[in-house]
């Protein structure tokens, strides 16, 4: 059984029967809106050119995402990535909603990284430095609720 409440597990399978790339592309649209200023101010230009998976193990979910011409993009899950991030849903929603810092899941191993590691570190970096602006703390607060629902194991 995954590691997910089990009122959200059946949420997720709609996830899994649509496309790697409509994920990616969602996920990079919404990327876009949130990290505006980050991407204008050029604190993404490591990421020109590359990819980065984003794996959610228990959802069986794969975001593959770069940067192209100052704009995230989403890929299909057929292109090669540089560097993986791979993880459980609560790992990532605790990070997202800035409740663990990317340091603790990665030495704690509730994250894994592979792949090019220089550039996921710059991306942890990133991560570890990003504040996100204050129009969004609506939906950093929910999914701060979300990852307080009782996940089994932890």
């Amino acid at each position: 059984m995954p590691n997910l409440p089990n009122v959200l597990y059946p949420l997720t399978f709609p996830l899994r029967l649509v496309p790697g790339v409509m994920h990616s592309r969602a996920l990079a649209t919404m990327l876009n809106q949130v990290m505006k200023e980050a991407i204008v101010e050029g604190e993404l230009d490591f990421l020109q050119g590359r990819r980065v998976a984003i794996e959610i193990d228990d959802i069986g979910v794969r975001y593959l995402l770069g940067l192209t011409n100052g704009h995230i993009q989403g890929y299909g899950n057929d292109a090669p990535a540089d560097a993986s991030i791979s993880g459980g849903l609560r790992e990532f929603l605790l990070l997202a909603a800035r409740r663990e810092d990317a340091d603790t899941l990665f030495f704690q191993r509730r994250l894994r990284m592979s792949g090019d590691t220089e550039l996921g570190l710059y991306l942890k970096n990133f991560f570890d430095a990003f504040e996100p602006p204050a129009r969004w703390q609506p939906l950093t607060r929910a999914l701060d609720r979300i990852a307080n629902m009782r996940f089994p194991g932890s």
